[in-house]
This record gives C-alpha cells, sequence and structure tokens, in this order.
C-alpha cells in the first residue's frame, strides 16, 4: 500500500504540473502576441516570448538534437522513479524526480506539437489553433513558450565603472515558464537534501539505508 501511494503521488505530481504549465502556454499563445506583456506589478510580467532553446530562454543547441536529448533523458528520470518507488525510497526524493519529469515533459510537448497544431505567433497577431500539421514548424521543431518575467532589481551601474559604467542592470531578467520553474525546483531540492541518493550504488541499497534512518526493527520470530 505505502509503495502505491508512493506511485500514485508521482503520477498526482506529474500531471497536476503537465496540466497546470499546458494551460498557461496555451492560454498566452492564444491571447497575447509575441512580445506583448501584462503588468502584474513593478517585480512581475507575464511577458511572452519563445525560444528554441534551454531553459530560461537559453539558445545554443540544435533544435532536432536538444528536443531528442530532452526525450531521452526523461525517460531515463521516469525510469529512475519508477525504481524509487519500488524501492521504497524517501517520498521527498520522488516529489523531487516527478516535478523534474512533470517539467521536462510539459516543453517536449511545446517542441513537439506546437508547431503541428499552431499558426505562428509575431509582434502584430495572436497565434491560432489549426488542423494538425499545417502549423508553424514540423513535429520536434516547435518553440517553446515562456511567459514569466521578474525584474526583481533594476538600475543603471554608475558612470565611473569601468567597462560596465552606465549599462542598465537587471535581476532576474530570464525569462521561464511554469515547466522551468518545476525543473529548477526539483533539481535544486534534489541537490540540496538527496543529494546521497543520486549515486547508481545508493539507488541500489536504497531500501536498506531508508529502513536504517527510519529505525525500523527485524521481525522477531517466535519459537
Amino acid at each position: 500500500m505505502r509503495l502505491f501511494s508512493k506511485g500514485k503521488i508521482s503520477i498526482a505530481i506529474v500531471t497536476t504540473v503537465l496540466l497546470v504549465d499546458q494551460l498557461i502556454k496555451i492560454w498566452v499563445k492564444t491571447n497575447m502576441r509575441r512580445g506583448e506583456s501584462i503588468r502584474i506589478a513593478d517585480w512581475f510580467y507575464i511577458y511572452f516570448t519563445e525560444n528554441n532553446g534551454m531553459a530560461f530562454g537559453m539558445e545554443f543547441i540544435n533544435k532536432l538534437f536538444l528536443s531528442s536529448f530532452r526525450i531521452v533523458v526523461v525517460c531515463f528520470i521516469i525510469y529512475l522513479t519508477y525504481k524509487a518507488v519500488r524501492r521504497n525510497l524517501p517520498t521527498g526524493l520522488i516529489v523531487c524526480l516527478s516535478l523534474i519529469i512533470a517539467g521536462a515533459l510539459g516543453n517536449i510537448v511545446d517542441s513537439l506539437i506546437y508547431g503541428q497544431i499552431f499558426s505562428e505567433s509575431n509582434f502584430s497577431e495572436v497565434a491560432t489553433l489549426v488542423p494538425w500539421g499545417s502549423g508553424y514548424a514540423p513535429m520536434l521543431y516547435g518553440k517553446v513558450v515562456d511567459m514569466f518575467y521578474f525584474p526583481l532589481v533594476e538600475f543603471n551601474w554608475p558612470g565611473w565603472m569601468p567597462f560596465i559604467g552606465g549599462e542598465h542592470f537587471i535581476f532576474f531578467s530570464p525569462i521561464f515558464n511554469f515547466a522551468d520553474a518545476a525543473i529548477s525546483c526539483g533539481i535544486i531540492a534534489l541537490l540540496i537534501f538527496y543529494n546521497k541518493y543520486l549515486s547508481s550504488n545508493t539507488l541500489q541499497t536504497g531500501v536498506e539505508e531508508e529502513s536504517k534512518e527510519q529505525g525500523e526493527q527485524p521481525h522477531e520470530t517466535t519459537n
């Protein structure tokens, strides 16, 4: 029952994060022009942009390679999560892995099908749903939708400073999506709280270590 519950937790996290991520992206893509922004606060904007690359808008790898690589990686993490559930590893570890899976799947969906089902977003027109296969890009070449922009600190460097004097500085400048946030939270929590489980040897012996941590005692036998 306990193992089954951990499996259900993982499925629930992946399903919920993926659903929320896609609902946000579809709303943004079908209601906003590329480059359009909505001010929520001075430090928070919904700013619609798209990218061909990795998290937070980075673009330095071939699109087809990146999409294929994402699929391979997420399959591997799904396998690790399955093994973690089977070996009764900590629930927190499974939550971290599930967040990473959900975020990766969210961006894979964009690359896999958005180019097939949407017209292209531009600075003058909002994208619309189109018949399958008549969209703006082939399968695996779709652009990832980003929208969260948090310019928490913004100022101009003093003019007397060498190299950067007079330049405008923004922290935090990357624009990202809900899937990126899930991946980042999962990885950070994994590294901080569960780094000992990252080695394959620990993963293989996870059940025994978990039992020791919880102070479980061997069952008594009766004569």
